[in-house]
């Protein structure tokens, strides 16, 4: 491994979907009506940071080992920001992707794409 090119987030869809506490059903329903709110502010994305909410619109409820996580909605797509600690645990355990900041570097959650 190259340790000066390490990977600031990457995708790990591992395992099977597990079982959440409410339906898939139920998580759409919750996703319209934030959608809708978006849609009628001109909101393209919300990005959410409670365990709370990203529990309620995702399914995902985790321990955070104090690094940061959060839960980004925009008009087709629910996708949790976990820290690499989990590994595959957050796409299983939640309704929507999933993707993992590495903490190689302080900051990678606030880490922009380039």
């Amino acid at each position: 491994m190259d340790l000066n090119n390490r990977p600031e987030r990457f995708v790990c869809e591992n395992g099977d979907k597990a079982p959440l506490p409410f339906s898939a059903g139920e998580y759409d329903r919750r996703l319209t009506s934030l959608r809708a709110l978006m849609a009628a502010q001109d909101i393209p994305a919300v990005l959410l940071t409670s365990m709370h909410n990203i529990a309620y619109y995702s399914g995902f409820l985790y321990c955070s080992f104090g690094r940061p996580y959060g839960c980004v909605v925009t008009a087709d797509r629910c996708t949790t920001i976990s820290a690499n600690i989990d590994a595959g645990q957050p796409w299983r355990r939640s309704h929507g992707d999933n993707v993992i900041y590495t903490d190689w570097k302080r900051d990678q959650f606030l880490a922009r794409r380039r």
